[in-house]
This record gives structure tokens, sequence and C-alpha cells, in this order.
């Protein structure tokens, strides 16, 4: 043994939980979370039903600590302040869990274990492992969950990972303290906005297989009223990770992909749209060779496109941040 090898010591765990409109189930998670738990920080978010004052007032637990918004901040804005408590009092990895019930705290060392171990940054929850549990699932939200999915493997570029807004989360301190935290979403977008802004550093993530857990419980979060806002906040994510990683960072065989690609496409749309109108207001037959000109140009273009994506599916991050960089105690800039 090396001898100046020191003895790995176990990590200092925090747990942060949203507090809204919780009365009924916060206790019950409460009590179940693991005795290897450093501190937990329930947040109330300026919660009409007081949840905060109950917390305090019902609980002994000596791990607990309460912090209080004045004003409704949406779940990112309380997950957030839950983060800065934890890092500010030197926790390693922070977990994120709800506290309506949703989620079974007995998982919470699974999702600990990968950062622990050094094979991941952050992790997160999946629900659809097990398709005999997704029945569970209300079909409304399962629908939603897919295409929402899909939009977010292609803002975040984790296309390895499913069921994006699951909040069941946990980050190492190290990075979760170089996100530009004042830039990420504060509502129901903030899992899905995390997993953009970890992309922007290069962060590995990796899903934790759970089973969806529907009971009494009230979820503030409805698929239908949000998809179209999400869509739009994964376009501009798509956009900017694009550019951050393809021609600000770097410069590679992908991003000529993508020029080519677009380049065709654009092309072809408009030459062929311009000799198709310019034909029928003749009322005469487009030529051959106009027309392939057209195709070619429109597959040229989709094989280069599929290309960059191909290539961007496979540039994934790999190798783990943590591990390379310090804790930083100030906050970054938004």
């Amino acid at each position: 043994m090396n001898a100046h090898a020191r003895p790995a010591t176990p990590p200092m765990i925090a747990v942060i939980i949203p507090c809204y409109r919780v009365t009924r189930h916060v206790l019950g998670v409460l009590a179940a979370i693991d005795d290897a738990v450093t501190a937990i920080y329930c947040v109330d978010d300026a919660c009409p039903d007081g949840s905060g004052r109950m917390v305090q007032d019902s609980t002994r637990d000596p791990r607990v600590r309460v912090l209080f918004h004045a004003q409704n901040r949406g779940v990112g804005g309380a997950i957030k302040t839950g983060y800065r408590a934890a890092i500010a009092e030197g926790m390693d990895i922070l977990v994120k869990v709800d506290g309506d019930g949703q989620m079974d705290p007995t998982l919470l060392m699974d999702f600990v274990a990968p950062i622990a171990e050094g094979h991941a940054d952050y992790t997160k929850g999946n629900r659809f492992w097990n398709l005999s549990h997704i029945r569970r699932m209300p079909l409304l939200r399962r629908i939603g969950n897919l295409a929402l999915s899909f939009m977010s493997k292609a803002s975040s570029g984790y296309w390895q990972v499913f069921d994006p807004t699951n909040g069941y989360t946990a980050i190492h301190a190290r990075v979760a303290s170089h996100l530009p935290l004042d830039a990420i979403s504060d509502r129901y977008f903030f899992e899905t906005d995390m997993l953009f802004r970890l992309n922007t550093v290069r962060a590995v993530v990796q899903d934790v297989a759970m089973d969806a857990r529907y009971a009494d419980e009230t979820s503030n979060l409805r698929i239908s009223r949000v998809l179209g806002e999400f869509a739009f906040k994964h376009v501009r994510n798509t956009l900017k990770r694009v550019g951050y990683n393809y021609f600000l960072r770097d410069l590679t065989i992908a991003s000529l992909e993508l020029i080519a690609g677009l380049g065709l496409l654009a092309f072809g749309g408009v030459f062929g749209a311009y000799h198709w109108i310019a034909s029928a207001s003749a009322e005469v037959a487009t030529p051959v060779g106009t027309l392939m000109i057209v195709m070619v140009s429109l597959i040229s273009g989709l094989q280069f496109l599929l290309a960059f994506v191909g290539f961007d599916i496979a540039n994934a991050p790999r190798q783990v941040l943590h591990r390379s960089i310090q804790l930083n105690r100030t906050a970054p800039p938004a």
C-alpha cells in the first residue's frame, strides 16, 4: 500500500426536499431516509399549508434543517436553495427527493453509489425500465414523458438517458458548484434544464432504475400544460448546445457534417420549390435534370444530418468530472 495514500472516508450526503403542499407525506419521507445521510434540507417554498413549520414542530431528527422562501420560486428554485446551503456546509453528494411520497427514500443509496464510486457526476431515476410497472403510470403522463424524453435527448446531448422529468436525482457538490444555478429554470423545466447545463460542463450522467410509484399523492405537474413551453425551451437549448459544443469549444468533422446537411437540405428545398412553382405557372413539366438536382441535394443533406446525429449520440461525456475539479464555494455567474 502507498504510504502516502489516505484511507477513503464516506461522503457527506445531503438530501434536499422541496416542500410545497406535502404535509400528508413529508414526515413519512423523512422517517425513511437512510442513516448514512448527514444532513436533510427541507425547503418550504412559501407553502400555504405551512409544510416547513410542521416539519420543525414534528421532527426531532437533528439532521433536519428547514429553509424558508418568502415567495414561491417553484420546485427548481427550492432545489437550488438546498444545493447552495449544502455546498456551503461542505456536503459531498446532494440528493433531491420529493416530499409527496412518489419517490421511495429507501432507494437513496442507489443514486449515491455511482457518484461515490467515481462512475458518474449526476444520477437520475428512470421509471421506464420495467415494462410491467409502467402500466401504473397514468396514460397521459406516459405519453407526455415519451415526447419530452426525445426532446430532452436532443437538447441535452445525453441520448442514453430517459425519463427526463424524473426528479429523483443526485449530484456531486463539486459539479453543482460549477453550474450557473441562477441561469437554470426555477420551475418544472429544472430537471431537463439541468441536463443541458451538465452537458455544457461535460459531466457524466447515469440513469438509476426505479419503479413508478403512485398512491394518493397529488402531483402539481400537468404535462399537458407544459408540453408547449417545454418544446420551445428544448429547441432553444438544442441550438445553444450545438453551438457551444460544435462551433465555440471545438470544430470537428461533425460540425462540417451539420453545415453540409443543413445547407444541402435548404438548397434542395428552396431550389425545388422555386422550379416547381415556375413549372406549374408555365404549365410545363419540370425538367428531369432539375428533379435530379433536388433529389440528390435532399438525400445527401439528410445523410449528412444523420451522420451528425450519429456522432452526437456517440459524443456523450464519459470522463467523470468531479475527480478533476475543486469545490467552488462562490456562486457562478448567470
